[in-house]
């Protein structure tokens, strides 16, 4: 998917919303597990209530991983039932030396699929390049994430003038791509982080975590990270796929995520 083809989802829908299908077999209603695959039951009625109001779906792959081989099979059955229009994110968190990180994205972007991968940018451009060799694929790099412990690394200042490492990040890997082929993932617990990093990158999309269940705002998110385009995907996982455990669980799913989208709405009608 192209920017522009972004562009035009969030426009039509008038939503930014990426819903996160962090899918855990513990967590999933009861009577869903005598289903033959649970797991992709439970996404695909998920996915039925909410791609009204999503741009974007963003299975964490650990979710499946943890499962194996069916696990993987789950997630291409996941990945193959989201409509064709609508962004899908493999958050694999996944890098390495070259080569293997060729591997890493022949796997997400070739055998499954997926438009982005989430990628560490530790082990620096050429553990990331790679990725970006695809045509009309996205590297979504690792910069200021919402977690405590984020602020081990994230936040040490690397320079005399006072950059953080995060801001190095965002300013060194700019240069690796563009704002067609990389976004960047800021924590919404970390508002306050948007602003230098809209001064670094004023044009490419943020893929935002952590509003909802984690206590992000979503309306600061937007007060420091929107552009002119909006430039942000917002995601929210727990807050909308686990708002209720009975048989009606998808249906309180659609109306957590459309009271998102009702709010994301307001919001872009003031761009």
């Amino acid at each position: 998917m192209t920017r522009q083809q972004l562009f035009e989802q969030i426009k039509e829908k008038e939503s930014f919303l990426c819903v996160g299908l962090d899918t855990d077999i513990k967590k999933i209603p009861k009577h869903l597990l005598d289903a033959e695959d649970p797991i992709f039951e439970f996404n695909k009625k998920i996915i039925d209530a909410t791609k009204e109001y999503a741009v974007a779906y963003k299975p964490n792959t650990a979710f499946y991983e943890a499962h194996g081989a069916k696990g993987w099979e789950s997630l291409q059955k996941t990945l193959e039932y989201i409509p064709k229009d609508i962004f899908t994110i493999a958050d694999a968190k996944r890098a390495d030396i070259g080569n293997t990180s060729s591997m890493y994205a022949r796997a997400f972007f070739e055998n499954m699929d997926f438009d982005s991968v989430t990628v560490a940018p530790y082990m620096g451009s050429d553990s990331v390049k790679p990725f970006l060799e695809f045509d009309r694929k996205w590297v979504i790099l690792l910069a200021a994430t919402s977690n405590p412990g984020g602020l081990d690394f994230q936040d040490v200042i690397v320079s005399s003038d006072g950059e953080k490492l995060y801001e190095r990040v965002i300013r060194k890997s700019a240069e690796w791509g563009n704002a067609n082929n990389i976004m960047y993932v800021v924590g919404a617990t970390r508002p306050e982080a948007l602003i230098g990093i809209r001064r670094l990158v004023p044009e490419h999309f943020l893929l935002i975590p952590g509003v909802g269940a984690q206590g992000g705002d979503l309306k600061a998110v937007c007060k420091y990270g929107m552009n002119k385009h909006c430039g942000l995907l917002v995601n929210s996982s727990r807050g909308i796929i686990y708002s209720d455990s009975t048989e009606k669980f998808a249906e309180a799913a659609g109306k957590e995520a459309h009271k998102i989208q009702v709010e994301m709405a307001e919001i872009l009608q003031r761009l």
